[in-house]
C-alpha cells in the first residue's frame, strides 16, 4: 500500500515538474510583455505585478513593419503547407499503393534528404535562387521550406496510407473509378488525420524558420522570426516587453491551430506505429 502511494506521489510530482517546465516560459513571456520597460530588470523579480500595462501590445498594433512581417509569415506558411501537402499526398499514395521497380530505394533516398543539415545548403540555394531572380520573393521561401518538409511529410502520409486496406483500391477499380478518383474520393477522406498532421507540421516548420527567412527573404519578404530580432534586438538595448508581446502574438496562430486540430495531429503522427 505504501509502495503504491509512493509511486503515485512520484508520478504526480514528475507531472507537475514537467507541466511547470512547459508552462513557465509562456507565463514569463506574457508577464514580461505586460511589464513596463523600466521594471523588466528589477531584482529580485516579481512573479506578480500590480502595475502591468498593455503598452507593448498597443505599440505592436501600430508597427506597420511588424504587421508586414506577419503578413509575409502567413502567406509563406500557408502556401508552403499547401504545396507540401499536395506533393506529399501524391508521392505517399504512389509509394504506398503502387508497386514499381526501385520503390524502396527511392523512398530511402527521399528520407536521406531529411538527414542533410539545412544550413549546409543555404549558400547553394542562395546562388540558385539568385541566378533565377527569386531572391526577396515569396517563391524562394516557399520552395525552400516545402523542399525541407517534404521527406518527413511523405513518410508520415505513407504510413497512414499503408494502414488503409488495399481492398478499397481494388473495389474502386472494379466500380470503374480512375486512380485519381480512388485517391481523392476514397483514400483522402479516410486519411484526414494524416493530412492534418502533415499540413500542421509543414505550417509550423515554415512559420518558425529563421535563417532561410533572413537570408532569402530580404527586407521586403522577411517573416516574423528574423523580423522580431531586427526590430527589437540591439547591441546595447533590447525592447524586451515589445519583443515578448510580439513573440506571444506570433505563437498564437500555431497554438490555436494545435488546440483545434490536436486530436487529428496526434492520430496522424501515431499512424503506422501499430499494424492491424
Amino acid at each position: 500500500m505504501r509502495s503504491s502511494l509512493a509511486n503515485q506521489f512520484g508520478v504526480a510530482v514528475s507531472l507537475i515538474v514537467l507541466v511547470g517546465f512547459a508552462v513557465f516560459p509562456m507565463y514569463w513571456m506574457i508577464k514580461t510583455s505586460l511589464t513596463p520597460l523600466e521594471d523588466v530588470f528589477e531584482f529580485p523579480p516579481r512573479f506578480f505585478s500590480s502595475d502591468w500595462t498593455i503598452d507593448a501590445y498597443s505599440r505592436l498594433m501600430d508597427n506597420a513593419t511588424l504587421l508586414n512581417f506577419m503578413k509575409n509569415s502567413l502567406i509563406v506558411s500557408v502556401l508552403s503547407a499547401l504545396g507540401s501537402l499536395i506533393v506529399a499526398t501524391f508521392a505517399a499514395y504512389s509509394f504506398s499503393k503502387f508497386r514499381f521497380s526501385g520503390r524502396n530505394s527511392l523512398m530511402y533516398l527521399i528520407l536521406a534528404g531529411q538527414m542533410i543539415p539545412e544550413v549546409l545548403l543555404l549558400v547553394a540555394l542562395y546562388l540558385l535562387f539568385d541566378s533565377l531572380g527569386l531572391i526577396e520573393t515569396y517563391a524562394a521561401l516557399i520552395l525552400s521550406f516545402a523542399t525541407f518538409t517534404l521527406p518527413l511529410c511523405i513518410f508520415m502520409l505513407k504510413s497512414y496510407f499503408d494502414n488503409i486496406p488495399d481492398d478499397l483500391l481494388e473495389a474502386g477499380r472494379i466500380d470503374g473509378a480512375s486512380n485519381f478518383q480512388i485517391m481523392t474520393q476514397i483514400f483522402l477522406p479516410l486519411a484526414r488525420p494524416g493530412l492534418v498532421a502533415v499540413g500542421l507540421f509543414a505550417f509550423i516548420r515554415a512559420w518558425n524558420d529563421f535563417i532561410y527567412a533572413l537570408t532569402l527573404g530580404g527586407q521586403t519578404r522577411m517573416t516574423l522570426p528574423p523580423g522580431l530580432v531586427l526590430q527589437f534586438g540591439g547591441e546595447f538595448r533590447s525592447l524586451w516587453p515589445d519583443l515578448m508581446a510580439a513573440s506571444f502574438v506570433t505563437a498564437l496562430p500555431v497554438m490555436i491551430c494545435f488546440m483545434f486540430l490536436q486530436k487529428h495531429f496526434i492520430e496522424g503522427l501515431t499512424a503506422g506505429a501499430v499494424k492491424g
